[in-house]
């Protein structure tokens, strides 16, 4: 179902508009933003470019010998990290070690919406994506309440922390309590079952490169947020464009996975659950642009507009803004575009990520007189343009 002007969009996303005009663009603050798709690739591989934003600014803070979280890490480490944890992700062991348990978990979290005969979907969602990653990372062993540690962790509201103020106190200390909390209860006792009983996950992974309690905390909470936290979104999204769209709907039911696959994927390229990338640059570099290539100097901060590039009809053809599975999107991003990222950053996890919705959906959309009870609300998380959508509500008739 599209909105005037063939935009079928359900997240409207504040101080968008005009980005298209110019794909290459410098904000009045200095900031480089880039909103074509050929030059936001060519920002997020070029090797002349470090991450920026994510919080990078209060990692760097750390002392030098503690080791960065990878999503943190640049360069030869980086790409080192990346190929000895590239053999959690391949679509061989997805689909072998993890396509029965995503559908062990959906089937459970379902029987709360057959129970009750209506649920939140975020909270079917984020139950799904806390299982799934967990068993990726190795965090199986903690005491029961993961969720709500993980809730309490990445709050639908931040607040920035600081010494300089007494919100800024605030934020500080919950913050640190949250640490604390998911290290006690989740990590920890991780730590010491996998040094008992070494396994092949990421926390073994990391305890045989030699980490701290302290460094495998980062990195646990770097793929909570990057598996958990954007899948339940995307789940909810997905969802939501399906519900609002019968002829879709009724596609995606008679399909076979690789074409429901291609709608999720087209989905996620129309709704990047986070649209906004930044990254700094080491040397100058060069991008196309519209009218030639534009020089971006060494040591200046370039923001990807990814929701713009994902829509830029150069790359994606025509009707940018149209949910049309299948599509060709050229520069050699795939069919999500840049959703998910690319270069040396790009996450490792889509796969799962987009079986898992698949397995979840087909699951919830089985469910004899399923529908959207009640349409969500959607709130931003303006430090990586990323959406946050609650109060979905599935019912059963």
């Amino acid at each position: 179902m599209s909105r005037d002007g063939g935009d079928a969009r359900k997240v409207e996303r504040p101080g968008t508009q005009g980005h298209r005009s110019c794909p290459i663009h410098r904000a009045d603050d200095g900031t480089w933003q880039v909103s074509g798709l050929a030059a936001a690739r060519a920002v997020l591989r070029s090797e002349a470019t470090v991450q920026a934003g994510l919080g990078v600014e209060t990692v760097e803070k750390l002392p030098a010998r503690v080791r960065r979280p990878v999503l943190y890490r640049d360069g030869p480490e980086h790409r080192e990290d990346r190929r000895q944890t590239a053999r959690f992700f391949t679509p061989r062991r997805v689909d072998e070690r993890y396509r029965g348990l995503m559908a062990e978990v959906a089937d459970k979290q379902l029987a709360k919406l057959r129970a009750a005969g209506r649920a939140q979907l975020s909270e079917l969602s984020f139950g799904m994506a806390i299982e799934v990653a967990s068993a990726i990372i190795g965090l199986t062993s903690g005491r029961p309440g993961i969720r709500e540690r993980l809730e309490r962790f990445f709050p639908e509201k931040y607040g920035r922390p600081g010494l300089t103020s007494l919100q800024g106190l605030y934020w500080t200390i919950r913050q640190n309590v949250n640490w604390m909390r998911v290290y006690l209860a989740d990590v920890r006792p991780a730590i010491r079952d996998h040094r008992r009983e070494p396994r092949d996950d990421l926390i073994s992974h990391l305890l045989d490169d030699g980490c701290s309690a302290a460094e495998i905390l980062g990195e646990c909470l770097t793929f909570a947020a990057a598996g958990m936290v954007t899948t339940r979104e995307f789940i909810c999204v997905a969802a939501w464009h399906l519900f609002g769209d019968d002829a879709l709907m009724a596609r995606y039911r008679e399909a076979d996975e690789p074409e429901r696959l291609a709608v999720l994927h087209e989905i996620v390229r129309l709704e990047p659950v986070v649209s906004r990338l930044r990254r700094r640059t080491t040397a100058a570099i060069e991008l196309p642009g519209d009218g030639g290539p534009v020089t971006v100097p060494a040591g200046a901060l370039v923001e990807v507009l990814v929701d713009a590039a994902n829509t830029d009809p150069a790359a994606v053809g025509a009707e940018p803004l149209a949910v049309r599975p299948g599509r060709a999107v050229g520069d050699g991003t795939g069919a999500a575009a840049l959703a998910f990222g690319d270069g040396p950053h790009k996450c490792p996890g889509s796969g799962v990520a987009i079986l898992e919705t698949d397995v979840f959906l087909t699951r919830l959309l089985a469910m004899e007189g399923v529908s959207m009870a009640a349409a969500p609300r959607v709130t931003f998380n303006n430090d990586i343009g990323g959406y946050e959508i609650r109060g979905l509500v599935v019912a059963l008739s």
